[in-house]
């Protein structure tokens, strides 16, 4: 229930607006990319800076307030309904790079492109995903497999220093030597242990590459298959490349091409010079005659043309399953599933090859699995579609887990734990438990506080597992991707 004297103690306290349900501009406040789910908060602040984030927090903390927080919105998993506090982090955009240290930092509503940009100058480029518009706290938070990860590894690994408001309203910096624990936690931990108002990471020397995507008929969906499989088996390190099924709407506002039936989209992003990369790419432009082929060398900030992520505001479930193989066997597994023929409903079916520097553990350790996973297989489709229906078939080729920046949508949240081997995930519900042990931050791919069995109560559950009956209760941390 919305209580508009609660709203005005806070907004007393901040210069950002603190809207509620019927106040102008609520509807856009709340609204994130991903409109398979959308918060309905009792109130939604837009924070400024990270001191209106700390205010926020500590008023939450003092009132008993759970909060949420939504920066772009791209990887909702559970959302607020008519409850609780959200705070919006986008108009915290700062962005600051030291090109001597090679370190840039960005606050809680910094997107990809800004960053990029910013790193451009000075000849650094960071381990950012395939979409500009992705938020770098988010997706980094969950791990960050990026387009130069193969060489480089996870953009989580990357990560020197998070500032972030724990839920008890104090405002902490995280490193290797200050709060290891929580420093551990929160790369890889996703937004379970605060509001993280900053990051601090290493960028690394990259200017230009070779890449773009070479596009197929989806009658030749076997043959490009099988051979980008084999392909993937011996490129280096410092190639990096994924395959998408595209079945797009044909429909506005997407482009002409690729709209209507289904397409093979080899995208591929390599660092060397183009020679180079015109003689890696020769056995797979052979394969069959190709739609479109944008393959090239170009400066580092064109990244987005590598895998051409929708710019728009879009509805879809979304689902992954890491995978220990890829065999010929799997790749028809994978076929019959989603090839041609297959009924498949998802608009986008996608491998994308791990492996190199992926597979190898960070300088510091973090709380990011998937090491020992040789591709990743995403799934994006309509909301009310068959969103597991791919990742279950292929379930016995994979390691069991799942990577939670790729898992969006109704019934998403529960499956935090297929994100972690079980060690790593009881080591993340201990630190859960000590700084956040009311599960405050709830409403996002949720670890939940270990609670041992002699400081449980007998009778009546703990206000984080009966939240509805909290009179301004249950939103929790939508992170984007």
């Amino acid at each position: 229930m919305y209580r508009p004297a609660t709203a005005q103690r806070l907004a007393g306290r901040l210069s950002g607006p603190v809207l509620g349900p019927g106040d102008e501009g609520y509807a856009a406040e709340v609204a994130g990319f991903n409109r398979v789910l959308r918060h309905r908060p009792a109130m939604v602040l837009g924070a400024r800076d990270a001191t209106e984030v700390r205010k926020a927090v500590a008023f939450a903390a003092e009132t008993g307030l759970p909060t949420a927080v939504q920066a772009t919105g791209h990887g909702p998993s559970r959302v607020t309904e008519g409850t609780g506090l959200l705070v919006n982090t986008r108009r915290m955009t700062g962005v600051t790079v030291d090109p001597a240290a090679r370190v840039a930092r960005a606050e809680a509503g910094a997107r990809w492109r800004q960053v990029v940009d910013a790193a451009a100058v000075h000849g650094l480029a960071p381990l950012n995903g395939s979409s500009p518009l992705v938020g770098v706290v988010g997706y980094t938070l969950g791990g960050g497999l990026a387009l130069l990860s193969r060489a480089y590894g996870f953009a989580a690994d990357h990560v020197t220093a998070v500032d972030i408001v724990t839920p008890d309203g104090l405002p902490r910096t995280a490193t290797a030597r200050r709060h290891p624990d929580l420093f551990w936690a929160l790369r890889g931990g996703k937004g379970n242990f605060g509001v993280v108002t900053a990051l601090e990471f290493g960028l690394v020397p990259v200017t230009r590459l070779y890449g773009g995507g070479l596009f197929f008929p989806g009658d030749a969906a076997a043959e490009v298959l099988h051979a980008w499989r084999s392909w993937t088996e011996s490129v280096p390190e410092e190639t990096a490349s994924s395959l998408a099924l595209l079945r797009m709407p044909d429909q506005r506002p997407i482009p002409p091409f690729p709209r209507g039936g289904l397409l093979v989209h080899v995208r591929v992003a390599h660092l060397g010079p183009g020679d180079e990369g015109e003689r890696l790419v020769r056995p797979l432009r052979a394969v069959a005659p190709t739609l479109a082929d944008t393959l090239g060398e170009m400066p580092y900030t064109r990244f987005a043309d590598i895998h051409n992520d929708p710019a728009f505001p879009i509805a879809y479930d979304e689902r992954s399953a890491m995978l220990r193989e890829l065999g010929p066997d799997a790749v028809d597994d994978l076929l019959r599933l989603a090839g041609p023929g297959s009924g498949c409903t998802d608009a986008v079916v996608e491998l994308r090859h791990m492996g190199g520097a992926l597979g190898r553990p960070a300088a510091v350790p973090g709380a990011v699995d998937h090491r020992d996973a040789r591709y990743c297989l995403t799934t994006l489709g309509p909301p009310g579609g068959r969103p597991e229906h791919v990742v279950d078939g292929m379930a016995h080729r994979g390691t069991g887990r799942a990577h939670l920046n790729f898992l969006a949508g109704p019934g998403t949240a529960r499956l935090a734990h297929r994100g972690y081997a079980p060690a790593d995930y009881a080591r993340l519900r201990e630190i859960k438990a000590r700084y956040d042990p009311e599960n405050l931050f709830r409403f996002n791919h949720n670890i939940s506080p270990r609670v041992r069995a002699s400081e449980r109560p007998a009778q009546n559950p703990r206000p984080h597992e009966n939240a509805d009956s909290a009179h301004l209760t249950n939103p929790g941390r939508d992170d984007s991707r």
